[in-house]
């Protein structure tokens, strides 16, 4: 049983002028933040103070994060760690003081509002450390991205490896521009969302690439654009559905996996969203522009000339 059924191609390649300029414009403007505001690196990055403390019975986050406002201290992170009585606590480097004098500050803080709290230990986070991982985080995503390409081109040709990683290169540009417009910290947990979308989006356009190719081979009377316009539409109903269920999860994770999900879930939404409009629009409108031919993905069988006057 097929839930969603469409009776005729959807023009998708007619549109593609119009996506052309939507696209250029997202990406120029995230460019432009990126490159202006910068990204709100959060500790992992940055270098700073971790605390892990305990309390006798449930921890109240929302007191903690109270008293570290009061501290001047409100962009802190707060979150629970193994159990909802440990808090894991990460401040950001203040100049000003060191880490054991912040550390002794908070948790005298802490002990005002709740005399139950506990230290269970306390890590600094070095500058080094963080610019290290924060270096590792932008390899990994290039060896991504290269796998992306040598996968996409071994598995179809070259032009699809091309449109592929452009595509998935415009979701994360266009997320790392949200973080930098809103200022949302960007954590590790963030960068394995993005890392993540990159996986997510090219199983997107190995799926239409594949639709595509099969399409070559049956309909030998269509032209380019008929072609990727049937295939993107015959794969329409699984992309409803794929989009839709996992997007559930992580709505749900959005709305209540706390404060130490929620800028991981925010950042899968604009990826899954986004990554729907460049699997259709960008990677299918690039191979178009980079020429795309039947000749390209089937090979033409030459059959031997029979010679009629031959004698046998």
């Amino acid at each position: 049983m097929e839930f969603f059924r469409f009776s005729r191609d959807i023009p998708f390649m007619s549109w593609r002028r119009s996506g052309a300029v939507i696209s250029i414009a997202t990406f120029i403007l995230s460019v432009f933040f990126i490159a202006t505001k910068g990204l709100n690196l959060g500790v992992d990055f940055t270098g700073g103070t971790v605390l892990e403390v305990s309390y006798s019975q449930t921890a109240d986050l929302g007191k903690i994060r109270d008293v570290l406002a009061d501290l001047k201290m409100s962009d802190a992170s707060v979150q629970n760690f193994g159990t909802s009585r440990d808090v894991l606590i990460r401040l950001p480097i203040k100049p000003e003081i060191s880490s054991a004098q912040l550390s002794e500050t908070v948790l005298s803080a802490l002990r005002q509002a709740d005399s139950s709290v506990e230290m269970r230990r306390v890590e600094f986070v070095g500058p080094q450390v963080g610019q290290e991982l924060l270096e590792n985080g932008a390899l990994a995503l290039l060896f991504v991205s290269l796998g992306i390409v040598a996968y996409l081109a071994m598995r179809f040709e070259w032009k699809f490896g091309i449109a592929g990683i452009i595509a998935n290169l415009h979701d994360v540009i266009i997320i790392l521009g949200f973080f930098a417009f809103f200022q949302w910290e960007f954590s590790l947990t963030v960068l394995a969302a993005v890392l993540a979308i990159l996986g997510y989006s090219v199983n997107e356009s190995v799926v239409i690439f594949d639709r595509i190719r099969e399409n070559f081979r049956k309909l030998r009377r269509a032209s380019v654009t008929q072609v990727i316009d049937n295939a993107i539409t015959r794969t329409m109903a699984r992309t409803i559905i794929t989009h839709g269920s996992t997007q559930m999860v992580v709505i749900a994770m959005l709305l209540f996996g706390g404060e130490v999900l929620y800028y991981f879930a925010l950042a899968l939404t604009i990826g899954i969203l986004f990554g729907i409009y460049s699997s259709i629009m960008v990677a299918s409108s690039i191979i178009m522009l980079l020429g795309v031919k039947r000749e390209d993905l089937v090979k033409l069988e030459k059959k031997p000339l029979q010679d009629e006057g031959a004698v046998v």
